[in-house]
């Protein structure tokens, strides 16, 4: 959960430095393209924050801000894509024999945003 009131705070303050740490070319691009904008980066935020402690790291252990990186799909679903240190963590929490699937739902409503992410290792075929 994150406070859109406080990510907005953030955003006046840092501007450009901050957005830049923390997200990636396409959810900068997605926020801002949306009347929503904030709300849009407080989402995001709140799914980084979901993913890196279902990867059990938290942001320490190799996990960065900008390793998690929230898109959608053409029906608007959000799906969770990691690279660098997150994937490798991913790799090594996924069993033997097994795919790592993420599910990852958003929403908002002022003063909060708020997202879950899930992550489930399926048989492999």
């Amino acid at each position: 959960m994150a406070s859109i009131e406080r990510i907005e705070r953030t955003i006046k303050r840092f501007g450009v430095r901050f957005v830049q740490r923390v997200f990636t070319e396409t959810e900068k691009k997605t926020a801002e393209y949306r009347v929503a904008t904030v709300e849009t980066y407080a989402k995001r935020w709140a799914a980084k924050e979901a993913c890196s402690k279902a990867l059990g790291t938290g942001l320490r252990m190799g996990v960065a801000w900008r390793e998690m990186s929230v898109k959608n799909l053409h029906t608007g679903q959000p799906v969770m894509e990691l690279t660098g240190g997150a994937l490798q963590r991913l790799h090594r929490l996924t069993p033997t024999g097994h795919h790592a699937k993420i599910h990852v739902t958003l929403t908002d409503d002022h003063p909060w945003a708020q997202a879950f992410v899930i992550i489930e290792a399926l048989p492999d075929a």
